[in-house]
This record gives C-alpha cells, structure tokens and sequence, in this order.
C-alpha cells in the first residue's frame, strides 16, 4: 500500500512540476511578446501585424490564467494526498513533495 501511496507522490509532484514550468514559460512568451510590440509600435510597423501581435499576446495572458488555476489545482491536490497518508514522513519521494510545496508561490 505504501508503494501505490509513493508513486501517487511521484506522480502528482511530477505534475506540480510540470505545471510551474507550463506557466513560467508562458509569463515569459508574454514579456517577449510585449517587447516585440512595443519594437514594432516604435518602428511604426504594419498596423495589421501589430494587431496580430496583440491577439498573440492577449492568448499568451489566458494561457497564464489557465496554467495558473491548473497548478493551484494541483498544489491542492498533492497537499491533500500528503496530510492524507501518515507513515510517509521519511521516504524520500515525500520529501521532495514538500520541498516542491513550498516552493510554488499561488499568488493571484
């Protein structure tokens, strides 16, 4: 029993994981993206790719918002798996679940 509740661990950290890298890549698409805007509005560009650019961006910012619900999602999830199993304190797969715990920020 104790090895199907470490591989739960394994798995839902390996997603916590997965899900910070998801939505750091995406906050960092939207800052380039604002600077390639912000490099073609001061070249006066083509208005119409401009305007693409804009609806790259603004897909770019709701891919955030989605990636964000999924990780507090996840979070959620793995935190609620750790205090549900005692026992588990000292395998090393618990560990690193909370190492990965506190070190994900939910902020807005």
């Amino acid at each position: 029993m104790a090895d199907a509740a470490t591989r739960q661990i394994q798995i839902k950290t390996g997603i916590v994981k997965r899900l910070v890298k998801e939505e750091n890549s995406y906050i960092k698409e939207v800052k380039e993206q604002e600077e390639k805007i912000k490099h073609l509005k001061a070249e006066a560009g083509d208005e119409y790719f401009i305007k693409k650019q804009m609806e790259v961006l603004q897909e770019s910012k709701m891919m955030i918002r989605d990636s964000h619900r999924r990780l507090a999602v996840a979070h959620a999830d793995l935190q609620q798996f750790l205090d549900d199993w005692d026992g588990l304190e000292t395998q090393n797969e618990y560990v690193e679940a909370r190492n990965v715990l506190d070190s994900v920020t939910l902020e807005g």
